[in-house]
């Protein structure tokens, strides 16, 4: 690279978000989204050109490689266009919008995402990945944008009336509201249909709901536990646990699960998790360690908790910022070495056998004659002499020679092939493990994108609150607690009650923010608000209830579609947002709405306020359609159907919360899996937040001076119970 002194720099550099700076130094004329782009475009009277994407994305990197860090390019774009970057991560906003163009004009949508549109941003022209030049089966991104800027010349009316159509068709289809009917639908139906739409989509042998790519989902194994928990002596309860444990097992087992620094990617390219996509996403760290927690709770098997120890390790070491915060992600592509010109694939996890062989050279003891550590090590990960990567699922040839580990035995199968004792088997693994992932640590490691999003905080709070209950860790639920209390000081503003998107690592490990603050949008507020619920039951601090209730009330006021009902992922009043809309699928993140319902339900729980629980009613209405027939689209909402149903558990335990009786029988809650309780203790402190909210409370007594439990349901209580073994029986459905 050219001495600093001499790189071109354009607006980006200005912005915090890593994404954006990766293009501060692009030929590309590049504006953050906002007045001052809109305003060039207005008094030119130029298009604009939206380009979406986000740090770790491995074709925005390959797109900027070949088209945004061209002179040539850059050139055309900067004559004909005014050119806006947009990390998606910090403007989910722009990104819905946009993307419901793309998807609906041209069948497929990903990222990057390249959009043209009018001056005044309704878009007219879009995809995804653009080769610079024509090829065979598609057009260059140059002559697409000599085309584009053509056109505006000869017909800008036509092009001007078209956008206005192409708006006109997208407020009409992408419309979620009440249809007449206004109640939830029937649970049951809702659930049943579900349950078969994801049993038919089964992998029986790999586990998992598609043939590839195969992807996490947490929501779908969410579903089937609660499935499993609601008709536990049904063949079908059976089937749901199975089919969520056996892809639980697999993706563990897989290539997918970093066996040496922890933590899982982001998805497999194959049907056998084997070879992944590399990037590491917080989201999914935060999903999956709250997901295997369930699992151990259902089980009891100790091979789910060592995986949530494991994700809860890799996120604590790689992901933590100093000051309590998470960061989002880290990049699949890296340097091979410190020397490498260009950067890989998967480089930083990817091993030659040559290379192990050379690491682990040592003889063992005892085993089969002539066993090396590599042996053992080589055989255990399934790693092949010339690499054990498909060549059909590495089409740039940068995985060739190299092998993605993936668990191909059971440790006693390992053991017995070199005659070991299967605890020695583990020592051994360990020790390989550790060598590993030090020489690794030799190796350039991937780009971490910094920035701190207050939703993905949400899910990775919920996934240390809910391992910390889950596996008695109480290291879990203070690291959860640090993370709330850095929400609570940097993406809340106390002056107006609201959450804010984003904030940045900053130098020397402060923590900055940008100069005009993103506003939360609902799923920063549904993702927060669920954690705290999560982090008060795993650690009783009434605090966090109180802050979760008053952003509760603050999500109303900001989302909420009084007209059509659910809640609208953006605030009103933004004229630079062409549309509101809902978002009406689980991905790979549940779709807010989804969560809302079942943090809707919690929060009369914890208040007495019950028009949560109407409101709880609406939403399920306006998606009431989509529930009854395609309800695998959401598997999250068809589950807090199931809650909503079922009414929660008001599970209340009088008892001193230092006291070993009353830590006993909240031992007994956090171990087992039921998806539709809630947890209070209600300590006897009548000034208590908690008993200022819910007078009831106060009518509850300890039975003989002992840690007495009780079950409520719309605030009508159960029979005292003193033993924890009734307790555990009242709470299983």
């Amino acid at each position: 690279p050219s001495p600093p002194s001499v790189r071109h720099t354009n607006r980006l550099i200005n912005e915090k978000s890593p994404y954006l700076l990766q293009h501060a130094h692009n030929p590309v004329d590049w504006y953050p989204w906002g007045q001052e782009a809109f305003d060039k475009a207005k008094t030119e009277n130029k298009l604009i050109f939206l380009s979406v994407g986000y740090s770790t994305c491995h074709w925005c990197h390959v797109m900027e490689e070949e088209s945004f860090k061209s002179k040539e390019i850059g050139e055309i774009m900067n004559e004909h266009f005014v050119c806006i970057k947009v990390d998606r991560e910090e403007r989910p906003d722009v990104d819905k919008v946009y993307m419901t163009f793309v998807q609906a004009t041209s069948g497929g949508g990903g990222w990057p995402m390249s959009v043209w549109l009018t001056p005044d941003l309704k878009p007219f022209a879009g995809g995804t990945y653009f080769p610079p030049e024509d090829g065979v089966h598609r057009v260059g991104f140059r002559t697409v944008l000599l085309r584009i800027a053509e056109q505006w010349k000869e017909n800008k009316d036509a092009l001007l009336e078209s956008s206005q159509r192409i708006l006109e068709a997208l407020r009409h289809t992408s419309e979620i509201r009440v249809q007449g009917q206004e109640s939830p639908p029937p649970a049951k139906e809702v659930m049943d249909t579900c349950f078969q739409q994801l049993s038919r989509s089964y992998d029986e042998d790999y586990g998992g709901f598609s043939k590839s790519p195969k992807f996490p989902t947490p929501v779908n194994l969410n579903f089937l536990f609660t499935y499993w928990a609601l008709h536990r002596t049904t063949p079908e309860g059976a089937r749901a646990l199975q089919m969520a444990l056996h892809t639980l097992k697999m993706m563990a087992h897989g290539g997918i699960h970093d066996h040496i620094c922890q933590g899982f990617h982001r998805y497999s390219t194959d049907q056998h998790w084997h070879v992944p996509h590399f990037e590491k996403m917080l989201y999914d760290q935060g999903q999956l360690a709250a997901m295997y927690s369930r699992a151990f709770q259902i089980s009891g098997d100790e091979f789910f908790a060592d995986v949530v120890r494991d994700i809860l390790l890799y996120v604590s070491r790689d992901l933590s910022d100093q000051v309590g915060g998470f960061y989002s992600a880290e990049d699949a592509d890296s340097y091979p070495t410190t020397t490498s010109e260009k950067k890989l694939e998967g480089a930083f996890c990817v091993w030659a056998a040559e290379e192990l062989r050379a690491l682990l050279p040592d003889p063992i003891e005892g085993a089969t004659e002539g066993t090396t550590l590599g042996d053992v090590f080589m055989h255990h990960y399934g790693v092949e002499e010339a690499g054990n990567v498909d060549p059909m699922k590495d089409p740039h040839q940068e995985l060739k020679g190299k092998n993605v580990l993936i668990a191909r035995c059971s440790p006693e199968l390992t053991a017995a092939r070199f005659g070991l004792e299967p605890g020695r088997l583990r020592a051994l693994l360990q020790e390989c493990q550790q060598r590993l992932s030090s020489a690794r640590a030799q190796r350039p490691r991937p780009h971490l994108d910094t920035k701190m999003l207050a939703a993905w905080n949400g899910l990775m709070i919920s996934g240390f609150a809910q391992a910390g209950a889950a596996l008695a860790e109480q290291g879990y639920v203070s690291r959860a607690a640090q993370a709330a209390a850095f929400l609570r000081t940097h993406l809340f503003d106390p002056s107006s009650g609201r959450l804010l998107r984003s904030c940045y690592r900053g130098k020397d490990n402060s923590v900055e923010q940008s100069a005009v603050p993103i506003q939360g949008f609902l799923e920063d507020y549904v993702f927060v608000i669920q954690a705290l619920f999560d982090l008060y039951e795993a650690s009783l601090e009434q605090g966090w209830l109180e802050w979760a209730l008053h952003l509760q009330h603050m999500q109303d006021k900001l989302f909420w579609d009084p007209k059509g009902f659910a809640y609208f992922s953006t605030e009103a009043g933004n004229p630079s947002l062409l549309l509101r809309l809902k978002d009406d699928q689980d991905g790979a993140e549940p779709t807010p709405n989804s969560v809302a319902v079942t943090n809707l339900l919690r929060a009369a729980c914890y208040s007495g306020h019950m028009d949560w629980v109407e409101k709880a009613g609406k939403i399920l209405a306006a998606f009431s359609e989509r529930l009854q027939k395609i309800p695998i689209t959401l598997p999250e909402m068809v589950r807090a159907t199931a809650v909503f149903h079922h009414t929660l558990k008001q599970v209340v335990i009088c008892g001193d919360p230092q006291g070993e009786d009353t830590k006993e029988m909240l031992h007994c809650i956090h171990s087992v899996f039921s998806p539709n309780k809630v947890l209070m203790v209600a300590d006897g402190d009548s000034t208590g937040f908690l008993y200022r909210q819910l007078p009831f409370l106060a009518s509850l007594e300890r039975k003989d001076g002992k840690a007495t439990a009780y079950v409520c349901s719309n605030f009508t209580c159960s029979l005292p119970v003193t033993s924890v073994q009734e307790l555990r029986g009242m709470l299983s459905p």
